[in-house]
């Protein structure tokens, strides 16, 4: 089996082939820190999570990198509506990002540079574009020339007219081209800036990334990731101002895979500050368990639209007790592997096929208690192994399940309450046993007979 990932820049899924097969080096274009990171944001950091942990089964090294945009239009704005010193604002919002994503059980990466930590590769990344003919300055500003790099275009597919429409950049009377972009801006005071050949100023978003990557992992790498927002017109100007530095412009001189995740809409709509649809991660954390939002996002392919409702939390949360009550029935069989077999493998393979994964194992639960001892060995090294890369079914299953809580101070009372019902079904009472049942329903115990007892939970 090979790993297959699908390539935007190609528009086609391919088999995964590294620059270099003894280390592989994958970039993602992290947040942005002057707010709260919201689920789209959520999903970009935990589809990149998932695919580092696949790639880990099938590589021995990998070199996993995000960065953190500390300078910004928006983090100046917000950090002067809040009266609040830049560095103080992005720190506070980086630590609460890697906290948020701490809680969806995703990985710290293994580098996270921040931007204002690399001017000084900005600077020499404009000062050789300048020489190469490819940028120019004009009033303290420093521009990329679009026409200059011949496969403008490459990886979004949009063609002349689109690439204007759609930039989104600001017209100015000392551009060259409608769609030239920024890469130096003047910083006038009392605005962050620092010096440069071009005067006081500060760097262009696009150009952060592109001397970040390569300041990082070197030229070319692996993957360059991010969510599908992203496309036009960040990656396609990180691709241009990176590889019109060489002579035949070939994108593969930057990153040979580009991995992009679809959008989040909430109740079918895209989520807006208009509409006031916002689902952050901070404001979840207080509703719902980190395993239950991890899965939830990962339950539609990652290329595909989430759409985010309560129905579709509440399905994942009931699948998540599903899978911990088949740990449980599994906890006196000993685990012989911690390896996918390759029918549960194969899905991951196929370009991180999520949903096929989570169907598997839906079909493997299932099977439990037909199972005979080998299959049963089977299906808890596949939930085990399967747990481990997508990030889920990391708690112990009694503590996850809520059974026998030593701390509820109703204790002795519901295990009188079962007691009695026990003894009311040995002597056929049902009508006691089911009164006994609603009454330790209303308290919000849920009850389950097993071959070795009643055992509860606190209803979730």
């Amino acid at each position: 089996m090979v790993l297959k990932i699908h390539n935007t820049l190609t528009g086609t899924k391919e088999i995964f082939k590294p620059v270099d097969e003894s280390h592989v080096r994958v970039y993602a274009c992290g947040p942005t820190v002057y707010n709260f990171a919201h689920i789209g944001n959520a999903r970009m950091a935990v589809a990149n999570d998932l695919l580092i942990n696949v790639l880990r089964t099938q590589f021995k090294k990998v070199t996993y990198v995000s960065n953190i945009t500390d300078i910004d239009d928006k983090i100046i704005e917000a950090a002067h509506e809040l009266n609040e010193p830049i560095k103080n604002l992005t720190t506070k919002y980086t630590k609460i990002y890697n906290e948020d994503m701490s809680y969806l059980n995703v990985q710290l990466p293994d580098i996270q540079p921040r931007a204002t930590d690399h001017i000084g590769e900005m600077i020499d990344l404009i000062t050789k574009l300048i020489n190469s003919g490819n940028a120019y300055e004009k009033n303290g500003h420093v521009l990329f020339h679009v026409p200059s790099y011949s496969k403008y275009g490459v990886l979004s597919k949009r063609n002349r007219d689109e690439q204007i429409a759609g930039s989104r950049v600001e017209v100015a009377p000392f551009k060259k081209d409608p769609a030239d972009f920024i890469l130096w801006k003047p910083s006038p005071d009392p605005m962050p800036g620092w010096e440069s050949p071009w005067g006081f100023g500060r760097p262009g978003w696009h150009l952060e990334c592109s001397a970040m990557s390569e300041k990082t992992l070197g030229l070319p790498f692996d993957i360059h990731s991010g969510g599908m927002d992203l496309v036009f017109p960040h990656h396609e100007n990180e691709i241009a101002q990176t590889c019109s530095l060489h002579t035949n412009h070939d994108p593969d001189n930057f990153a040979h895979f580009w991995f992009h995740n679809g959008f989040v809409n909430v109740e079918g709509e895209k989520m807006s500050k208009s509409i006031g649809n916002i689902r952050l991660v901070h404001d979840l954390k207080n509703q719902y368990s980190g395993e239950v939002l991890r899965l939830t996002l990962l339950s539609a392919h990652y290329r595909q639209p989430l759409n985010w409702t309560k129905e579709i939390i509440d399905q994942n949360s009931k699948m998540l007790d599903r899978l911990y009550r088949s740990l449980k029935d599994l906890q006196d069989i000993e685990l012989t592997s911690e390896n996918l077999s390759n029918d549960v493998m194969e899905s991951l393979l196929d370009d991180l096929n999520t949903p096929k994964l989570l169907a598997h194992l839906n079909t493997l639960t299932n099977k439990l208690s037909t199972a005979n001892k080998d299959e049963k060995i089977n299906i808890k090294n596949n939930l085990i192994a399967a747990g481990k890369i997508l990030g889920i079914m990391k708690e112990d299953p009694d503590v996850w399940l809520g059974y026998n809580q030593s701390s509820n101070p109703e204790k002795e009372e519901i295990e009188g309450l079962i007691n009695q019902r026990n003894e009311a079904r040995r002597d056929k009472d049902f009508k006691l046993a089911d009164e006994i049942r609603d009454k330790l329903k209303i308290k919000g115990i849920e009850i389950e007979d097993t071959n070795n007892g009643t055992i509860w939970r606190k209803d979730s």
